[in-house]
């Protein structure tokens, strides 16, 4: 199943790095976000990816053209390092198609400007390049495919803020506060999955949540899958810093493939 990923935005909310790299680059540990993001697709089978570049999209093709297996993978060095043998492979089996899809591009136009590469597609993934879960993806593609009515399906996530709701009356009188995680609201989380035929609910120049979403919502064909597990955005420096402080504590949830790797029959866990 191909996965489409939104990598040209400008990442203004994390410009201590963005100025330099572009946001779906900014590292967790030893490699970029992006490449978190598509090692746990890849671990659920899905390896075509189809990234939409744009802001220094360069960077993002140089990585890949230049990648270095050895940096996450064991090997062993002889003569001095004239010969490497890797004991591992992250992308051998990945294919990727780097697409630019504009400087300045909304998340929808960068979609419609890859619709020739998914359109043939029963169903088809997409993300956003800032964000990791350890959620279930074989149950979400399930949960839109047992649903032909619908074409569209999102990962509802609890928000992850401080915030408090306030209802206020008139004359300023505040009639309740809740804890915003307290409200049973959701955030779009990302990690869609759709059917082609969403191309046909979207205008040029549209956002895809702003006027495609919301047809979709009036008409019955868009789905949420709600999931309570893992889910964090790296959306600022703070959000940047609480992905390393997990990654250095060795709390990595959304490393899917490693926990797999330890439950399989005969490993015994660290």
């Amino acid at each position: 199943m191909k996965v489409v990923i939104f990598c040209g935005g400008l990442g203004m909310r994390l410009r201590e790095y963005s100025e330099a790299i572009p946001k779906p680059m900014v590292p967790v540990g030893y490699r970029p976000i992006l490449w978190h993001l598509m090692r746990y697709y890849a671990h659920f089978g899905h390896k075509d990816f189809i990234l939409c570049l744009g802001y220094k999209g360069d960077t993002i093709k140089r990585y890949f053209l230049d990648y270095e297996e050895t940096v996450t993978n064991d090997f062993v060095m002889r003569e001095g390092g004239k010969k490497i043998e890797l004991l591992g492979s992250d992308i051998h089996d990945w294919n990727i198609t780097f697409v630019d899809t504009g400087m300045n591009a909304n998340i929808g136009m960068r979609l419609k400007a890859v619709q020739p590469y998914v359109e043939n597609e029963e169903l088809f993934l997409a993300n956003y390049s800032d964000g990791l879960s350890d959620l279930p993806l074989p149950d979400v593609i399930q949960f839109l495919h047992s649903r032909p009515e619908a074409v569209a399906c999102f990962t509802g996530v609890a928000p992850t803020s401080s915030f408090h709701l306030v209802n206020v009356g008139e004359g300023g009188l505040v009639q309740s506060i809740r804890h915003v995680k307290e409200t049973g609201m959701r955030v779009n989380g990302g990690f869609f999955v759709f059917r082609p035929q969403l191309f046909e609910w979207m205008n040029e120049g549209e956002e895809l949540v702003q006027e495609p979403f919301q047809r979709l919502a009036k008409a019955g064909k868009l789905l949420s899958y709600n999931y309570d597990g893992f889910w964090a955005c790296m959306d600022t420096f703070k959000e940047k810093q609480l992905l390393e402080d997990l990654y250095s504590r060795g709390q990595v949830p959304w490393e899917v493939w490693k926990t797999a790797a330890r439950s399989l029959p005969g490993r015994k866990s660290a």
